[in-house]
């Protein structure tokens, strides 16, 4: 999906930008509704990444919540198990409770990505 050939909803751009994370990287649900020109809207960015298959291509796993942490919750059926496993797979480490270090995981987008985004 390419930002620049169509306006996209909400949704397709939090799944465009959550497929450009790194792997080894992680962003927040508020980073991510950041870039997507809607702040203070972390809450949609969840329910968003809860419509996604686990087996999606789209790398939902490597959106937290903004402690670094997993969002626990008992409606996602598991993948929550799921998650941390595909994270210390790509050489994430989780620290003392089950904390994702922000600081060196979290995904820092170039400039060149920001003035991308800003003329798409």
């Amino acid at each position: 999906m390419n930002m620049n050939t169509h306006v996209l909803t909400f949704q397709q751009k939090i799944y465009w930008l959550v497929q450009q994370i790194p792997v080894g990287r992680v962003a927040t649900y508020g980073q991510i509704a950041a870039l997507c020109g809607w702040p203070r809207h972390a809450r949609y960015v969840g329910y968003a990444l809860y419509q996604v298959a686990p087996n999606s291509e789209i790398p939902w796993h490597r959106v937290v919540n903004a402690q670094g942490k997993i969002s626990y919750a008992p409606q996602r059926r598991g993948t929550d198990e799921l998650q941390r496993w595909r994270l210390e797979a790509e050489g994430i480490i989780f620290e003392a409770g089950d904390r994702i270090n922000l600081s060196r995981y979290q995904w820092q987008p170039s400039a060149t990505f920001y003035q991308q985004l800003i003329s798409a």
